[in-house]
């Protein structure tokens, strides 16, 4: 069985920097894209960062890009390192997995296979 863990949630001071993991078991996840996803009060679930199967190609959302990078060290391990954070930062961030290995292309929502349970990231002014 599948199972996606996040790690790393708490509360950050505006401004400041706190880092994301998640890890996957149950199966080899080498060859699939790895993103991550976050919902705010009231909102929709919106991305925020994926990085394909190799690390060769990472794609970020226009709120985040420059302030988040997003790393893997394995097959099933993947980061999201958050730097200059504002409360409007403040989510459950989910981690997941794309459906389709091999893929070179930003996978849209819908295609993820498996999530984990949510981090909740909250920041403060």
């Amino acid at each position: 069985q599948v199972q996606l863990a996040e790690s790393g949630g708490g509360l950050v001071q505006a401004g400041g920097s706190h880092g994301l993991s998640c890890t996957a078991s149950g199966r080899t996840f080498s060859s699939y894209t790895m993103g991550w996803f976050r919902q705010a009060p009231g909102k929709e679930r919106e991305f925020v960062a994926a990085i394909t199967w190799s690390g060769g190609s990472r794609f970020f959302a226009d709120s985040v890009k420059g302030r988040f990078t997003i790393s893997r060290d394995d097959a099933n391990t993947v980061y999201l390192h958050m730097n200059s954070l504002k409360p409007e930062d403040t989510a459950i961030y989910y981690c997941a997995i794309d459906s389709i290995p091999w893929r070179n292309s930003m996978p849209p929502m819908g295609a993820y296979d498996y999530w984990g349970q949510g981090a909740q990231v909250t920041v403060s002014s």
